[in-house]
């Protein structure tokens, strides 16, 4: 079957794939900023841990002034991240057409969440220029926010998943491994359905 062929119904495929489409307002919900904002998040954290430790070993007055001027330094950083995010976030969402188009492709094995082809080819080119961009002017912050942009598609393997969450009035099931956690969207009518074939499909939920 073909990319044109995916509908928003949910359709069983000659080979044995559940595939249907989903449209996500951009400018409706937050979800997607607010996973992109904790990768990014994370990353700091690990950055500035390590540039912490490295200053406790290497000066004998680390506490408290270097440790309180490092925390003041990593809390502006922070605030400057988020503020980079949300303007980048909104450009991303322009240039999308306020819309993610994402396909969804499911077996017996796992799912697979991807942006429609169109989508995807902008946002590797939008992750690109961003980088280039952060890069040029030393914004680590920059250059996360494209790492992130630039990851257009996310498979999980039912095996490894860990935990379930489901949110019905959102239309999201949250399929997450131990180090990546997966949102699938669905229609109303379809939710229960994929919901079950999830929970049944996964072996080794908590």
């Amino acid at each position: 079957m073909k990319n044109k062929d995916i509908t928003y119904d949910i359709q069983l495929c000659d080979d044995g794939v559940y595939r249907w489409r989903y449209d996500l307002n951009l400018f409706k919900t937050v979800r997607i900023f607010f996973l992109l904002w904790k990768i990014l998040f994370f990353i700091i954290i690990a950055i500035f841990s390590v540039a912490l430790i490295c200053d406790a070993v290497r000066f004998d007055d680390f506490y408290p002034d270097r440790l309180m001027y490092n925390l003041r330094f990593f809390g502006y950083f922070i605030i400057g991240m988020t503020v980079i995010s949300v303007l980048g976030y909104l450009i991303y969402a322009i240039i999308m057409g306020g819309k993610y188009c994402v396909i969804f492709e499911m077996d017996e094995k796992g799912i697979n969440h991807k942006q429609i082809p169109a989508q995807a080819e902008k946002a590797k080119k939008i992750a690109g220029a961003t980088m280039l961009a952060g890069a040029a002017s030393g914004r680590l912050s920059t250059v996360g926010v494209g790492m992130s942009a630039s990851r257009t598609e996310m498979y999980t393997e039912f095996s490894r998943v860990k935990k379930i969450k489901a949110y019905p009035s959102k239309n999201l099931i949250k399929v997450n491994e131990k180090l990546s956690h997966n949102q699938v969207y669905t229609k109303k009518e379809d939710f229960e359905f994929v919901k079950d074939f999830i929970v049944s499909h996964c072996e080794n939920l908590k």
